[in-house]
């Protein structure tokens, strides 16, 4: 495996900006380039090189980002690359998810130009936080299963790089403008002066993106700013300072409504779903008596980044690259707190959502009403029902430093450390009282039960996070807790490469200390799980290791092989080792441990290229923690433990390009996961009270052994894709595409409810409908007298025959067998009432029942774009 050690001038987190202009650049680079690897890339990014590296790869490039991105999330382009699930999640702007190989993105390892980005704490990546990325990548490459990265990452099901390019191209600009379905709105400008004489090159960008999505009232504001100052001022060293940042909010739909709301409340009432139906928002009624929209779950955040990086050619033979860098992420999430007259948003009465209207939205005039009756001073606490804004902000620091040496023709070495700080924020604060008074909290023990009147606009996010204080502890709500982390980490890796023999192992060790900081806990007072304890728990300390080896082996020009094995013992993540949010170490608290193998054979000729893989994944003691839902509960969550996990099956992928005016690309990939062996389950509301939700008891077996491996939140897992696309360039500067894309085996989320009785063991996890969909898009290049000067011209069409399909899944709700009606009062026999329910057209939607709770994907949507480049 080789390091491309030649450096550009952008970093590691070059998160959120820089332009289509530097995309646009690397274009003809890339796609003249026979290996990937000849696009010049910075000394601690690990790409695989073809025909070498012993992975499973597939590289999306500037140009197809460029041509087919549109409004689309950046992540749904690798969605032609085998064993890759990106859906748009609930449907609000950045708000995707993405699975590989069966694994949810807190167990990919989301990279930046070769640095880690995922979320110290829990391994989440938030898209909406890194929406620019659009902007300046060069190509994403997508490494399946183990991956070629040295550093002590647990990449379970993947990792996914985001290649970005260098402040030192040549001198240019460009101007872009973007137009879309519901009023999607994209303007930029980006510039870049070039390297001077002694070195020194810069570049920077501004872009604004608005609109809304699909999705009803997901309304948002996207901001991006990029700048880079480059110097190099011998062939032996090269800095780079940048900052870049992407303030954001945006409206979301977070609650997965069921099949039968879809249709219930689509206004053409022609018994079909309202795909765009979002029943987490509503209307109320001003002070001038006009009805505004106010949304209960939105999501707002600024997380910029600085960084500095010295790439040093010590000689012929041996490099040193460093970077050095700080994050200081500000922002949260939004949705309802407290109860009114005993009621929450989601209250049934008689049956009825008792604060929704006939259209199915909150009626925001009803809670006002009744909110602002109450006397809040007085009241017990949690009496007014408002609106409030989870805070996750956070400060990372960073150091990555990785050595390399040649020792000769046949041998080389490397050795480096990544380390890392984090310091997470986390409580809660009004952001809209919905008319009340004022909301009292008894949370915190520290003080008497306190009325909080003061509120937070999430709209109103400050563009400077890197200072500013924290809310004063008497104005939080809920909970008030922080997160400390410290990472430190070594690795090594010995590459061999002879003839047509290459081949590499690799190792890392590294230290993962936690420490839970609870604002709302008595020292020596408080008692959790029948123990005292205090504010901070002091550091938990876990140690964890990887090994992984391969090899390829080129039979001759057109053949090769590969193979790859490996294994991590993976620390666990923090509400792991603090379970239900309390100051008490998990007593069973043990490393996640992940094996894994692989083989391949890839084939490449002039016309025709070809991939095979064929893996297995065995993940063993896991433990995961998802957000449950549950009716009048807010907040509610589940933590699992003891579940193993197999995920194995094959790959296989090929381009075959007919001549210069016709290009086919296309892919299969089938999966076969499942569990083995049974695991536990327990619940808990949002203020870590116990619940019952799986029985008598909030603690429960989980009957899931031989059961197919589904989503951990709203989402779903899909066991069979597939697609086909064909590029066609009739003329010069003209490119049109079509695509087609098969989703098959799509599971369901698992919930506790359903697998703690081991009934449903048998019927496993809900299988959603297959579905097909079909993408088309058009690009031109009107190129003036001047070659450094042209408009490009383009569009495209997302799902172009509206089909109707279910993304994601959030219950598995099965048709009932007869003895399941025999408790139900009724004059009728329970075989009778069960002929009854399944006769009736009403309740199944494909074949699926319509209680179950879903996400269906957007309709028909398109996208344009005009840019100048000069």
């Amino acid at each position: 495996m080789k390091l491309i050690n030649k450096s550009i001038l952008t970093v590691a987190i070059t998160l959120s900006t820089a332009s289509v202009y530097y995309a646009q650049q690397v274009q003809d680079t890339v796609s003249k380039s026979k290996d990937i690897d000849e696009v010049i890339l910075r000394g601690v990014t690990d790409i695989a090189k073809d025909r070498k590296t012993p992975v499973a790869v597939s590289t999306v490039k500037a140009a197809q980002i460029l041509e087919r991105q549109g409004n689309q999330e950046l992540v749904e382009l690798l969605n032609v690359t085998p064993s890759v699930y990106a859906t748009k999640g609930g449907g609000g702007f950045g708000d995707s998810q993405i699975v590989m190989r069966g694994f949810e993105s807190r167990n990919i390892a989301v990279m930046v130009n070769g640095m880690p980005v995922n979320d110290m704490e829990g391994g989440t990546v938030y898209f909406s936080n890194w929406t620019g990325l659009s902007d300046v990548t060069s190509f994403m490459q997508v490494q399946r299963g183990l991956g070629s990265s040295k550093l002590a990452i647990a990449s379970v099901g993947g990792t996914m790089n985001f290649i970005t390019k260098s402040a030192d191209m040549k001198k240019g600009g460009i101007v872009r403008l973007g137009v879309g379905n519901n009023d999607f709105l994209k303007t930029s400008f980006a510039y870049n002066t070039g390297k001077s004489d002694k070195g020194w090159s810069s570049s920077f960008l501004m872009s604004r993106q608005t609109g809304a999505t699909y999705i009803q009232n997901t309304d948002y504001e996207s901001y991006a700013y990029y700048f880079a100052l480059g110097w190099e001022p011998n062939k032996k060293h090269n800095f780079q300072f940048t900052i870049t940042g992407a303030p954001q909010w945006h409206d979301q739909r977070s609650y997965a409504p069921s099949i039968s709301d879809y249709v219930r409340y689509n206004p053409d009432n022609d018994g079909t779903p309202d795909r765009t139906y979002n029943s987490d928002w509503g209307y109320y009624t001003n002070s001038e008596g006009k009805r505004v929209a106010l949304s209960n779950r939105s999501n707002y955040y600024n997380k910029p980044v600085i960084m500095l990086n010295w790439d040093w050619t010590i000689n012929d033979k041996s490099k040193l690259s460093t970077v050095a860098y700080m994050s200081n992420g500000r922002g949260g999430g939004t949705a309802d707190l407290g109860r009114v007259n005993g009621r929450g948003l989601t209250t049934l009465v008689n049956g009825q959502p008792y604060f929704r209207d006939a259209q199915g939205l909150y009626n925001y005039d009803k809670v006002f009403a009744e909110n602002a009756a109450v006397n809040a001073s007085t009241a017990n606490a949690g009496s007014t029902l408002v609106r409030r804004a989870s805070i996750n902000s956070h400060n990372w620091y960073g150091i990555l430093a990785n050595f390399q040496h040649k020792i000769n023709d046949n041998w080389n070495f490397s050795v480096g450390t990544d380390d890392r700080y984090y310091y997470g924020y986390h409580y809660q604060v009004i952001s809209d009282l919905y008319g009340a008074q004022g909301y009292k909290d008894a949370n915190n023990k520290n003080i008497a039960p306190n009325l909080v009147t003061q509120t937070s606009d999430y709209k109103k996010l400050s563009w400077n996070p890197f200072g500013g204080s924290q809310v004063p502890l008497n104005e939080r709500v809920g909970f008030s807790n922080d997160g400390e982390v410290i990472w430190y980490s070594g690795f090594g890796q010995v590459e061999y490469t002879k003839d047509n023999l290459s081949a590499f192992l690799q190792g890392s060790v590294s230290n993962q200390g936690y420490q839970r900081i609870d604002e709302f806990v008595q020292d020596g007072i408080t008692v959790q799980r029948n123990q005292t304890v205090n504010r901070k728990t002091g550091f938990k300390n876990i140690f964890g290791y990887n090994i992984k080896g391969g090899a390829n082996y080129n039979i001759n020009e057109n053949n090769n092989v590969f193979a790859n094995i490996g294994y991590y013992s993976k620390q666990p993540f923090m509400n792991t080792v603090y379970p239900s949010n309390q100051q008490v170490v998990n007593p069973q608290l043990t490393n996640e441990k992940i094996f894994s193998a692989e083989v391949g054979y890839g084939f490449r000729s002039a016309k025709f290229s070809a991939n095979v893989n064929i893996y297995r994944t065995q993940w063993k003691d896991r433990a995961l923690r998802r957000n449950i839902q549950v009716p009048d509960v807010t907040d509610a969550y589940a933590e699992m433990n003891g579940i193993t996990e197999i995920h194995q099956g094959v790959e296989f992928d090929a381009t075959y390009k007919l001549n210069k005016f016709l290009e086919i690309n296309g892919m299969f990939s089938w999966g076969d996961y499942y569990y083995k062996g049974n695991a536990t389950g327990t619940t808990f509301d949002g203020n870590n009270n116990p619940l019952t939700v799986a029985g008598d008891s909030n603690t429960t077996t989980l009957y899931i052994d031989k059961v197919k491996v589904g989503g951990t939140s709203s989402n779903s897992i899909p066991q069979m894709t597939a697609s086909l696309g064909a590029t066609v360039k009739p003329v010069k500067d003209l490119s049109i595409y079509a695509g087609w894309r098969f989703v098959g085996k799509l599971y369901s989320s698992i919930d506790i409810a359903t697998f703690s009785n081991i009934a449903n063991q048998d019927r496993g996890v809900l299988k959603l409908p297959d579905y097909n969909l079909t993408d088309v898009g058009v690009s031109y290049k009107i190129r003036l007298r001047d070659a450094n000067q042209f408009f490009t011209i383009g569009a495209n069409v997302y799902n172009l025959f509206d089909t109707t399909y279910i993304q994601d899944g959030a219950t598995n709700n099965f048709v009932k067998g007869a003895g399941d009606f025999k408790d139900i009062p009724s004059g009728a026999t329970a075989q009778q009432q069960y002929s009854a329910y399944i006769n009736n057209p009403n309740n199944f939607y494909k074949g699926i029942d319509t209680t179950n709770r879903v996400f269906f994907g957007f309709g028909r949507t398109w996208a344009a774009t005009l840019s100048f480049n000069f």
